[in-house]
């Protein structure tokens, strides 16, 4: 399966400052950017929504996702809704293309959570059902419950976190699997592996790392800027096709590092 998914959208986590948002989000519009994320709990989606509408691009051809946050809003059947409404209210649009369980904590419960989506879709309202760091029980629990297919799960994945079982899940149950924080928090871009092939190819660092995270079926992934010239770096490594020898140096980096932890966590 090939995802439907760009192989670079536009992450907008921490990008809190409103004017500064928006205008990182109208220009990765205009640059090419077609699939953008965001969140309830980044507090920012009014914002997101300010940068698609000056960037003024048809709303069919914008991929727009948020997620459901277990404190900020709620995940019982009704939260669900009532926050998914607000979420499409701050962002000035009248469906979702994808929305997310945001953490599988808190309130979470399979059924009642996922059946609020499952009312979305049924709606009209949420295109397609996404989840967030969850692990493979979880997917697999998610799934017995979903009448809708699962479309998306979200996590941190990059060279020092590759993730490999819910990548060999995304592939076997063919579902995308959307990289947070693919740049290791700009640790990726000092990496010795990271830089050495990136002067091979003549190239940037994030550019490499981000090749490296999409060369794997189903995956894609979402990095946050705020520059035009990061924007359109980071959106640059679509073009950019790594050989497998250098693929295979990155997979065997030794470090192992998670940048984002939370109480009750799955893998914890």
């Amino acid at each position: 399966m090939v995802s439907p998914l760009p192989p670079i959208g536009l992450g907008t986590w921490e990008n809190d400052d409103p004017t500064q948002c928006a205008r990182s989000v109208r220009t990765a519009i205009e640059l090419g950017y077609r699939h953008v994320d965001t969140a309830e709990h980044y507090g920012n989606e009014s914002a997101v929504g300010d940068g698609i509408e000056e960037a003024d691009a048809p709303r069919d051809e914008l991929f727009l996702a948020t997620k459901v946050h277990p404190i900020s809003g709620g995940l019982t059947y009704d939260e669900v809704l009532e926050e998914a409404d607000a979420s499409m209210e701050r962002l000035g649009v009248d469906y979702l293309d994808l929305l997310y369980v945001h953490w599988p904590v808190g309130e979470y419960e399979a059924a009642e959570t996922l059946g609020a989506f499952e009312h979305l879709v049924e709606a009209d309202r949420v295109r397609h059902v996404g989840v967030s760091n969850f692990d493979v029980d979880l997917l697999d629990e998610a799934r017995e419950v979903l009448d809708s297919p699962l479309f998306a799960h979200q996590v941190e994945l990059h060279p020092f976190l590759p993730q490999r079982e819910l990548v060999e899940d995304a592939q076997r149950h063919e579902y995308t699997l959307v990289a947070y924080s693919p740049l290791a928090r700009g640790e990726a871009l000092t990496n010795e592996t990271i830089c050495d092939i990136a002067e091979q190819y003549e190239t940037s660092p994030a550019q490499v790392a981000l090749a490296w995270v999409t060369s794997h079926e189903n995956v894609v992934a979402i990095p946050k800027a705020t520059s035009s010239a990061h924007l359109e770096d980071n959106l640059g490594a679509a073009a950019l096709e790594l050989d497998d020898e250098d693929i295979a140096r990155i997979d065997d980096i030794e470090r192992r590092t998670r940048f984002v932890e939370r109480d009750g966590a799955p893998w914890q």
